[in-house]
């Protein structure tokens, strides 16, 4: 269900489980919903640019069924946290995308929600 996908031009991280691990922890607390469904996704070393500069920058997409509208604010102090403490990148050099698909549009387990 919950998809918390990061993007980011820093180095990988050696070993990269336990941030994985912490930050499904972190997705699964923010929405409350059960780490079992959590999947995270991590592309590091990647080639990017934000406000015309290669330093430090990270692209967050979180998606959710039922991602309550009104608490983004609130996620995206919680993650921009999490990616300056873990990957030391910046704050302002996060941009963060947050979805709510239809539970048609997500499946899982050959079916969907």
């Amino acid at each position: 269900m919950p998809l918390l996908s990061i993007e980011t031009n820093q180095k990988p991280l050696d070993p990269p489980d336990a941030f994985l691990q912490t930050a499904s922890l972190a997705v699964a607390n923010l929405l409350g919903k059960p780490e079992q469904y959590v999947m995270v996704r991590l592309r590091h070393n990647a080639t990017m640019r934000f406000a015309g500069s290669d330093e430090p920058t990270a692209l967050l997409e979180l998606k959710s069924l039922a991602l309550p509208e009104q608490h983004t604010a609130r996620f995206s102090q919680a993650l921009c946290e999490l990616i300056e403490k873990e990957l030391k990148v910046p704050a302002s050099r996060i941009y963060i995308e947050f979805s709510n698909p239809e539970r048609h549009m997500w499946g899982w387990n050959g079916g969907t929600f």
